[in-house]
């Protein structure tokens, strides 16, 4: 799959890598610790990303 992958397809994976990181630090002190995880995060084997 590595080499065949196009333009758009790979942007929107690199767009699904980027919202698969945790909440900032800083975000957690600024909030009081009231945001702690990202619901958005999942794990590379346990779901399946739907990019086309």
């Amino acid at each position: 799959m590595g080499s065949r992958k196009t333009k758009p397809r790979k942007n929107r994976l690199m767009k699904k890598t980027k919202q698969n990181s945790p909440v900032p630090l800083w975000v957690i002190l600024k909030t009081n610790r009231r945001v702690r995880r990202n619901p958005q995060q999942r794990h590379w084997r346990r779901s399946s990303v739907d990019v086309g």
